[in-house]
């Protein structure tokens, strides 16, 4: 996009901050037409710069949602032992979904077509089976659950974030201290 004259430059990068914007309030299905509206544009000018809703979500994923996936890696990497830092994952990812839409949609995989999101989400869930193995080695976790399993208590979390919207950060919070709790070996 070097070659874009200025005003071009500036849609775009206005398309860009209004998508971020409305992604991450509203989750990535927002429509398009609002993301139009708040960048100041058509929403032509977005299928003509980004090609389509998919151009446009992974033309920002990366300033949308990469940084705060790769934040509770580093974050959790920095933590002593295997069930402190597999705890803390699941802890910080399953508040990540309640508190960002957009983030709940990468880990939902909503759009499982898209490479920037399917990259994310593999990441995010080759970090979590690593996790798992080492509370699991250590006999912190549950022997029987499976990566399988994580990741489905990662896509069950979305839909319970989608489906309850009523209820408060403190009260899922709580709840997910009952998830983790169930998780754990039962001699702890």
């Amino acid at each position: 996009m070097t070659s874009l004259r200025s005003d071009a430059r500036r849609n775009v990068e206005g398309i860009r901050r209004a998508a971020i914007d409305a992604f991450r309030t509203r989750g990535l299905t927002v429509p398009l037409d609002d993301v139009a509206r708040a960048a100041g544009v058509s929403k032509g000018t977005i299928y003509h710069r980004f090609g389509s809703r998919r151009g446009l979500i992974d033309a920002v994923v990366d300033d949308l949602v990469a940084a705060r996936i790769g934040e509770i890696i580093d974050a959790v990497e920095a933590l002593d032992g295997p069930l402190e830092r597999f705890e803390e994952y699941l802890l910080r990812t399953w508040l990540l979904q309640f508190d960002e839409p957009a983030a709940n949609d990468v880990l939902m995989r909503v759009l499982p077509d898209s490479a920037p999101l399917t990259t994310l989400f593999d990441r995010s869930c080759a970090f979590g089976r690593r996790l798992l193995a080492e509370a699991q080695a250590a006999g912190a976790v549950r022997a029987d659950i499976t990566p399988e399993d994580l990741v489905q208590l990662i896509l069950e979390r979305g839909a319970i974030v989608r489906a309850c919207t009523r209820q408060t950060r403190d009260d899922y919070r709580r709840r997910l201290d009952f998830t983790l709790r169930g998780l754990r070996a039962s001699r702890l």
